[in-house]
This record gives C-alpha cells, structure tokens and sequence, in this order.
C-alpha cells in the first residue's frame, strides 16, 4: 500500500497545529481506504477563453509550448479545442464560449471581481484526474463529504459527459473531474460532434511552422507545474482539500518574506516526473490586505486574488537542459519568442549555480494566464529559490497592477 506520509518534506515555512494533524489524517485514510491507489495522474486540463479568442489562444499556445493541435468538439453553446503532447503528458481543454451573453457558474465566478469581470468567460477550469474505478472514486468522496455537479447539471454546462466533476472549490474556485481510463486506453471526451476545424488547424500549424524556424521545437518540455494563487486564510485548507481530491503528497512550502507570500508545494505519489502529472502549487499572503495600511508589507498575491479571485495564475513548463549557440537553452528559447513580439515581465532570473533559471511571461491577453518557463541543471530537484521567486512574484505584481488601470479606465464588457 502507499504511503502518502513517507516523503522527504522540504522548505521553511511553519505550518498550523490543525495543518499537520490533519495533513497526517486525511493522507493516512486516503491510503487505507484505497483512494490514493484508485486516483492516478492528471489527464487534463480545461479552461475557457470569451468569444473569438480560443483559435488565437491555440496560436499562441502552439507556438509557446509542446502542445499540437488534435481535435475541436462541438456543442450547443461551446467549441472545445483539444490540444496533446502525447499520452504521457495531459491534454488541454481550450473552451470558447459561443455567446457572449451566456450565463453560468464559472463565468459567475468572475464577476464578482474587478479585473476578472473584465474578462467574464476567461478562466481557468481544473484538472481531470485519471482513475481506476469511476463509481467507487465517486462514492468514497461523497461519503467524505466532497459534493458533485448531477448529470443533468453537467448536461447544462456542457462537460464531458463521461466525467465526474465536483463544484467549484469554496478555496481556489477550481473543479476537479475524475475519468475512468486504463493506461493503454486513448483519452476520449463525450463533448458533441467532432471536428479537425480548418480555421484551428491552420493558425496551430502556421504556429508549429514557426516554433520550427526558430530552432525551439524540441527545447519546451511538457507542464512543470500549476501554481494557484489563494487568499491567506485558506493556504492550509486549500492544499488539504487538493489532496483529499488527488493522490498527491504535501513536499513542503518557503516562506518568501521579501514578498510577503509562501509558496507550497505538491507532487505526485505515482510518478516522480513532473512531465508525467504537474506538481501543484499554492501561493497565499502572509497577511490579510486589510493590515496592509499598518504593516506597509508587499501584497502582490493577495492583490491578484482580490482583483481575479482564487485562479490559477500561471502554468510553468520545462526547458531542456543544454545550450544552444553558447547559450542556456531557456535564454534562446525566450530570447527567439520574445523577437515575435511576446512580451515577458523581467529578465531571466537565476544561474546554473544556483540551479535553475526561470521567467514568467506577460499574462495572456486570451486566458488571463501566464506562461513560466523553467531550466533545472544537472540534478537540482526544486521548483525554484527564495531569491527567483520573490523576483518573479513582484514583476507579476507589477503588470497586474497596469492591468487593474486598465481594467478600471474601461469597464467591464
């Protein structure tokens, strides 16, 4: 039997009496009732984009990252774009809503906040976790607790049909679905009549065409990991729900003082491999905005959940160890998508000394999200250090802060 307790845990950053009892509790029983075992890797991810962006957005995607172009389902009120690397990295899920005055719960989600109101239908969906038995999965988390979207209601707003899918996180405001697939079966999603739409296929390819050109096809891995930004008071319970939901283990949270944040850390306990399923992370406050006239400290993450509510933020890739023209790989792959006129929040931070080099790109004008890339050298383990990511967090804090101006000079559409 697994045991989600038995891994090296890393990092500075002191956790609550409640968190570390019930960290051992819930990992112990998921364990023993056989859940852990019974909920593999992440299968996919959805998210969805307004009106008229999601064939740009494949685009962009294609030519920033490993993922091809496969197949668009259509539906009554939504096209979905299906995007793969291969069968051992997850798919995406790119949404576009057909009108732009359909109601629902996820673009509900955004209204209540100023820039996320801006962009009412742009957001980040959830994970589509793979498992071994679809009704017992289902059941043992009901009996825990966790509540699901009905059939009829996953008819409404037009889901798969052959998934599982819990409301939305009171914390991080994602879903979580389950999919009952063996390994050796191909991912199918019940979602309407398919298609290899023209108008899709040919911006992917003018895309992959490019990526070509510029010599970086074969330098960007798949997903490294997802990092979720949540409000202070929820750190713990929003990384102890994501493992009741999951087969992940806790690996350890930094504080980032200089930021005035933490950064917490999950992995899988079935594949040491990141490529294979992303770790997940969880970046909160340390402090609630509301001391922010008193203790005059940075707030850049709690400003992004107030201003988009609990999203993710950004999704971070690989970028092969190596160097290309006497240059780190992740310098010439910035530096070649940089000259197509993406823009990026800093310089590339980090040395092959310390162990890693990383970058956020500028948040898409498409899904809201940013693109980080990262190159580990050698053997370094980590997903960053305290130095990297207090960089990264202020430069993000600081394009946000022009999009909150914008936001506020035009209104919401």
């Amino acid at each position: 039997m697994t045991r989600s307790m038995d891994f090296a845990r890393y990092g500075d950053k002191d956790n609550s009496p409640f968190f570390e009892e019930y960290l051992g509790r819930l990992l112990e029983e998921r364990d023993r009732i056989g859940l852990t075992e019974m909920i593999g890797e992440i299968d996919a991810l959805m998210l969805t984009v307004d009106p008229g962006h999601s064939i740009d957005y494949v685009g962009e995607l294609a030519l920033m990252t490993p993922y091809h172009y496969l197949v668009t389902l259509e539906s009554e009120t939504h096209w979905t774009h299906v995007m793969r690397i291969d069968m051992n990295s997850p798919d995406l899920l790119v949404r576009e809503v057909k009108d732009p005055n359909i109601r629902g719960i996820f673009r509900s989600l955004n209204e209540v906040y100023p820039i996320g109101a801006y962009k009412p239908n742009s957001r980040y969906m959830g994970e589509i976790l793979r498992v071994t038995d679809l009704h017992g999965v289902v059941e043992q988390q009901k009996a825990r607790e966790f509540r699901f979207f009905s059939q009829n209601e996953i008819r409404r707003l037009e889901l798969p049909g052959n998934i599982a899918v819990s409301k939305p996180s009171p914390y991080t405001h994602n879903i979580v679905a389950y999919m009952e697939r063996p390994l050796d079966h191909i991912r199918v999603y019940a979602l309407g009549m398919s298609s290899i739409r023209d108008d899709v296929q040919e911006r992917y390819l003018a895309a992959k065409k490019l990526q070509n050109e510029l010599g970086i096809e074969d330098m960007i891995a798949p997903i490294d990991h997802l990092a979720t930004r949540v409000y202070c008071q929820n750190r713990e319970v929003a990384i102890l729900e994501w493992l009741s939901w999951s087969s992940y283990y806790y690996w350890g949270s930094y504080d980032i003082k200089e930021q005035n944040s933490s950064t917490n850390v999950t992995k899988s306990v079935h594949y040491a491999e990141e490529a294979r399923s992303p770790a997940k992370v969880f970046t909160a406050n340390n402090t609630p905005y509301f001391v922010n006239h008193i203790e005059r400290l940075p707030s850049p993450t709690e400003t992004f959940v107030r201003n988009y509510g609990p999203r993710l933020h950004h999704i971070a890739l690989g970028v092969r160890d190596g160097q290309t023209q006497n240059t780190e790989n992740i310098d010439y792959v910035v530096g070649k998508i940089s000259g197509q006129g993406r823009q990026f929040l800093l310089d590339v931070i980090g040395s092959r000394e310390e162990g890693l080099k990383q970058i956020f790109s500028s948040a898409s004008e498409h899904s809201s999200l940013i693109i980080e890339y990262v190159q580990r050298f050698g053997s370094f383990q980590g997903f960053f250090t305290k130095r990297n990511v207090a960089k990264l967090t202020h430069a993000a804090g600081v394009e946000e802060e022009l999009i909150e101006l914008q936001a506020q000079s035009s209104g919401p559409h």
